[in-house]
């Protein structure tokens, strides 16, 4: 299997145990990265042509993909 970009732990490289502890206590924060997993394993396999899809479609996940970037980013500055 090839390597999926964007992973969170590569967005956020300084904050993996931050990440991991948030995820244990906050459950809007396990919801948040598990929807970011999703769509960013989504984005991958539509980038890779195991399910293409419109580049309306394409752009419309990568904007969500970075709203919730936008989000967890958010939440690990306000737990910090």
């Amino acid at each position: 299997m090839s390597h999926t970009p964007h992973e969170l732990a590569e967005e956020f490289p300084q904050a993996v145990q931050q990440m991991h502890d948030l995820r244990a206590a906050n459950a809007h924060f396990a919801k948040l990265c598990d929807e970011y997993h999703d769509l960013n394993r989504a984005i991958h396999r539509a980038e890779t042509d195991l399910e293409p899809t419109s580049d309306d479609h394409m752009s419309q996940m990568r904007k969500e993909r970075l709203a919730l970037k936008d989000q967890i980013s958010a939440a690990l500055s306000a737990s910090a």
